[in-house]
């Protein structure tokens, strides 16, 4: 099978009076069906820009990228946009909740933008407050919630469309122990299903819930490690 994303000669760079400053160079870089990888390296070193250019969350750069065999280097922004809403959920450090919704609408609002029945929608996001054990924060709203409950409600709105892949950024910076040890554990069950994850961590406790390893440095990947 060919793999689900594949990347060749990336590049990501700011143009300026003294010419191009480069985040990334020559990303040559695939993901199979099923992989959990995760992207490490220096702070700089360019990951979190790189998961957002798989996410299709940044447009501008340069280079090829296929997703599930789609050109996304030649694909209008708003064919791209189509399908990250089908494809990808989206897992941010500073969780991204709406602070004016209460936990159930923040659920409903990736259903809203693929246009859900109001029936279904209630039956999904009642699936995934069981699942992830949060039916009583359901009419809370984020500042109510502690880190690890804002951050279990981020993973919930990024799975609630089963999504091909999920990348992750940074998911367990703002949380302690514990509360990291819960949301990776919820990200290898998701992997066992046969979600494809990709995230990027500082984190060797986190990276070893997957199976390759890509380090990067000053926007080179320098090495990889595992399958």
């Amino acid at each position: 099978m060919p793999p689900i994303i594949r990347t060749r000669s990336l590049d990501k760079f700011y143009e300026s009076g003294y010419g191009r400053t480069y985040v990334l160079r020559r990303i040559d870089f695939e993901v199979d069906e099923g992989d959990f990888i995760t992207i490490m390296g220096p702070s700089g070193a360019g990951k979190s820009t790189l998961l957002h250019i798989l996410g299709m969350l940044d447009g501008k750069w340069e280079g090829e990228y296929e997703f599930l065999g789609h050109p996304i280097h030649s694909m209008k922004p708003k064919h791209r946009s189509a399908l990250h809403k089908q494809h990808i959920g989206f897992v941010f450090q500073s969780y991204h909740l709406l602070d004016d919704l209460t936990v159930y609408e923040n659920l409903e609002v990736p259903l809203s933008y693929r246009k859900v029945k109001r029936s279904e929608r209630q039956s999904m996001v009642g699936d995934i407050l069981d699942r992830f054990q949060i039916v009583g924060k359901k009419d809370l709203f984020p500042s109510q919630l502690s880190g690890g409950q804002q951050q279990l409600v981020g993973v919930a709105r990024a799975v609630i469309m089963n999504p091909k892949v999920i990348f992750a950024d940074e998911p367990t910076g703002n949380l302690h122990s514990a509360q990291a040890q819960e949301i990776m554990e919820i990200f290898e069950q998701l992997n066992q299903g046969g979600t494809t994850i990709v995230q990027v961590t500082h984190s060797e406790a986190n990276a070893a819930y997957g199976n390759r390893i890509v380090n990067l440095k000053d926007g080179w990947v320098v090495d990889e490690q595992g399958d």
